[in-house]
């Protein structure tokens, strides 16, 4: 049988705007937790955040913000980032979500080249300060007319201003369900980053979807560590809520391995989210045994690769028995495939699923785009309603994703089995060629979690003048473990991995380089090695 695989469900497809689906779950549960702001110590009905939001989009609308006008936000997580985000859905405004960690060439950058007219920002993050950076830019960003800073006299003024107005002018905006409404830019390794736009349809779908297959309805609780201004936190962590009546909690600002532990608990969330190295950490935490968790019972983990065994103790010892892999790319809204909850253990912690409802996923060639038989590796690609709308302003490069037939390429190494469960083995990119042998990292990674005294692993491949390329493992020691040197490390691989498999060096690192949503930088990765190694020549 050849790697293809479609989502059939007799659960249709969402028609509504984002405005009209939040609408529909306000009148369905007007009186029951939409959100809770921990660090502010806030709380919110659905008909409160209801009320707050329309305020919201007004006030847009009265400072001349209105359907297709960008809107950008930088801020980390809190709650007037997620009033932000249904305000301008109300409107027809599309939403331009900016990486928190962004300095000022790439503030700049992201401004201008979606041609933001208004920009809502904290006022300052860690030792961040947005507002000096915004004044540094400003002069430069000729469709930016406005700023507003969050706790400052103009954002009650904005509030203020839309909670006088008359609501029935909402009602009057003519949206249509296919209209872009995000801009989100991917963190690109080279360049600028692009930016992906993602319609209603896209998002709001895609965030039900994987809602319903993690079972969600009004008594969830869903604790969201991950960032609001990614896909995992404002689809399928907010949308995903909203969309099914359940309570969005926001733990912290930035992620906090013991403020989420915390907020469970004090919350009594039913839903946990996190990329792994979050909930490595959260595992980690000393005090972890203290903090009440059983009222979790799912979540989701997703982002980069999820090893076997943390996966088995979040099922264990966070009780987070149901706990959903969910695998995709911002430009795919962001879920393609996700594991369900009757799946088998061992299905839930080696694969990333199957294919979601009302999308289609084949692994092909990469060289000549033929789908493969299953078991056979190749380039996942996806199709369907959540496949964006393409790189705001960008053409060539949407022509470069996505093909004449709607088929988004991820640039991920994936096999598919005989029942359609997918197994992504590494990027194309990542993928080490040693002396004409293919090698995927994710292999040795999964074995060298099974040494007792290794907490995280990542293998990258560096420049070798005989081989061409040779595998560096990076580590991450338990606390206590002594140290670990490379001839012990290969000791420890001699007669379970394969000699070419067995990796030749061995760094050992307090953290790994991230983004801002947690993934692995190995791009990074490989040129610190290049230096650590002392390789430029062979590089």
């Amino acid at each position: 049988m050849l790697s293809y695989s479609s989502g059939p469900s007799a659960t249709p497809l969402l028609g509504d705007t984002i405005g009209g689906n939040f609408d529909a779950a306000v009148r369905k549960f007007a009186g029951r937790d939409a959100l809770v702001d921990l660090p502010a110590g806030r709380r919110w009905s659905y008909a409160e955040l209801a009320a707050d939001v329309d305020a919201l989009a007004l006030g847009l609308l009265g400072v001349g913000i209105g359907k297709g006008d960008r809107v950008g936000i930088w801020a980390p997580n809190c709650a007037e980032w997620v009033l932000v985000q249904y305000a301008t859905a109300k409107i027809g405004a599309i939403l331009v979500n900016i990486n928190p960690a962004y300095r000022v060439r790439e503030l700049e950058f992201v401004l201008n080249q979606s041609g933001a007219k208004l920009l809502v920002a904290a006022q300052k993050l860690k030792t961040s300060d947005y507002a000096a950076m915004i004044d540094e830019v400003r002069p430069q960003c000729a469709a930016l007319s406005d700023v507003v800073l969050l706790g400052t006299p103009e954002w009650t003024a904005l509030q203020a201003r839309g909670a006088q107005a008359d609501r029935s002018s909402l009602e009057r905006i003519l949206l249509d369900r296919d209209d872009p409404i995000n801009i989100q830019y991917t963190s690109g390794t080279t360049g600028f980053p692009k930016g992906a736009t993602l319609s209603h349809h896209n998002i709001l779908n895609n965030g039900f979807f994987v809602g319903e297959l993690c079972g969600y309805s009004e008594a969830d609780r869903i604790c969201i560590p991950v960032p609001f201004y990614h896909c995992f936190g404002m689809v399928m962590g907010n949308l995903a809520a909203t969309s099914h009546g359940a309570c969005m909690v926001i733990p912290a600002p930035s992620f906090d391995p013991a403020a989420a532990l915390q907020a469970v608990a004090a919350e009594r969330c039913t839903s946990l989210y996190g990329v792994p190295t979050m909930f490595i950490a959260e595992l980690a935490v000393p005090e972890f045994d203290s903090y009440d968790l059983s009222s979790l019972r799912t979540g989701i983990m997703a982002g980069s690769p999820c090893p076997v065994e943390v996966m088995k103790q979040v099922m264990t010892r966070m009780s987070m028995r149901e706990v959903s892999i969910c695998y995709g790319m911002t430009e795919t809204s962001p879920v393609s495939t996700q594991t369900r909850v009757d799946d088998s253990v061992e299905r839930r912690v080696s694969t990333v699923g199957r294919v979601g409802p009302h999308l289609e996923v084949k692994v092909v060639d990469p060289g000549s785009g033929m789908t493969v038989p299953n078991g056979v590796p190749g380039e996942l690609c996806t199709r369907g309603y959540s496949v964006m709308l393409g790189y705001w302003g960008q053409p060539d490069a949407t022509a470069d994703a996505i093909d004449r037939a709607g088929w988004m390429r991820t640039g991920d190494l994936a096999v598919m089995d005989a029942d359609g469960y997918v197994s992504i083995t590494g990027r194309i990119k990542d993928m080490v060629i040693r002396g004409g042998e293919n090698i995927y990292p994710r292999e040795i990674e999964e074995f060298l979690y099974t040494h007792p005294d290794i907490l995280d692993a990542q293998v990258i491949g560096v420049p070798d003048p005989v081989y061409g390329e040779e595998l560096m493992a990076w580590v991450r020691l338990r606390p206590g473990a002594a140290g670990l040197t490379v001839e012990a490390l290969r000791e420890f691989c001699q007669g379970k991995l394969a000699h070419y498999k067995i990796p030749r060096y061995v760094h050992v690192v307090e953290e790994f380089p991230m983004t801002v949503t947690g993934k692995i930088r190995k791009v990074e990765m490989r040129a610190q090695a290049v230096a650590i190694l002392g390789l430029d020549s062979s590089a």
